[in-house]
């Protein structure tokens, strides 16, 4: 099948010179696609290729991307020496050591150790030979993170088609149980005309309007039937190859809408006790459908 929850969980990684690039995506469900991701420090400028990226594989829910590096970085640290400090300690050496009228030793250990003598600079990376790496981590952790998606959409196709079964075989009960009604209470109504004329003969033609007007009060044909038609495009929604979430909530909603319809027409206890049964079922793959993308 091809829907898929908005719950799922990857990693990927990716190694190159001595660093690995390591990509870790969560998603869970929200209504519209929210994506947050941490990037390593200096990496900002490949924000936008990464959120096309994810955008590839995620339509709705919330994404939360850890991207990280580790490993040497020996190679993005440059050491330079402030030479005119060296020569400043090395004159002062020589100044106190004529001063006090002592042999000049400047320690070259000690000089180096000095503040801000050895300066270690960081150097930036180029993101255009990094992308390659980070690309690789990031599409193992989405495909990972799919695959999961996958299978729990599955899982869910599965329980509510099986749900949508339920609904069907208590909406054909409901139909088949409407004749009987009808029936039970065009006698009920003969009955009580009769108790109240006493002995006078009831206008047949007058009890066949009555009996017409009550079965057109009852009839739910047309609420069972566009019933049949959401049965058939709910089972459609969830061949789709699509995001699909949105279509099912609010066919769910018209679901509603139709069974809420019947059990205001049709005032019987067993059909209102079949109706709740609808209504029941239709709560359950409401709350399954809150997790599709």
């Amino acid at each position: 099948m091809a829907c898929k929850s908005m719950t799922g969980f990857g990693r990927g990684e990716a190694q190159s010179g001595g660093r690995v690039w390591m990509a870790e995506v969560r998603c869970v469900n929200n209504r519209y696609l929210d994506l947050k991701i941490k990037l390593p420090h200096g990496y900002a400028a490949l924000e936008e290729r990464i959120r096309k990226k994810v955008g590839t594989f995620h339509q709705r829910g919330r994404v939360d991307l850890l991207l990280a590096v580790t490993g040497d970085s020996a190679d993005l640290v440059k050491m330079h020496v402030n030479k005119e400090l060296v020569k400043g300690y090395r004159l002062a050496i020589a100044e106190i050591a004529q001063e006090l009228g002592v042999e000049a030793v400047a320690d070259l250990a000690f000089v180096a150790s000095r503040p801000e003598v050895l300066v270690q600079e960081q150097q930036g990376e180029d993101m255009e030979a990094v992308w390659p790496h980070l690309e690789q981590a990031l599409e193992q952790a989405l495909v990972a993170c799919e695959t999961m998606r996958r299978q729990e959409g599955a899982a869910m196709v599965s329980d509510l088609s099986a749900r949508l079964q339920l609904f069907t075989q208590t909406l054909e009960k409901i139909e088949a149980g409407i004749p009987e009604l009808l029936r039970q209470r065009q006698q009920v109504l003969g009955e009580r005309l009769q108790k109240l004329l006493g002995n006078v003969q009831l206008d047949e033609q007058r009890l066949c309007q009555e009996v017409a007007i009550l079965a057109d009060k009852t009839d739910v044909t047309e609420e069972t039937v566009r019933l049949q038609s959401h049965i058939g495009q709910f089972h459609s929604f969830l061949t789709e190859k699509e995001a699909v979430g949105r279509k099912l909530d609010f066919l769910l909603q018209e679901f509603l809408r139709e069974v809420n319809t019947i059990a205001s027409k049709i005032n019987d206890a067993a059909i209102a006790y079949l109706t709740v049964e609808l209504k029941s079922e239709l709560e359950k793959m409401r709350e399954q459908i809150q997790n599709i993308e």
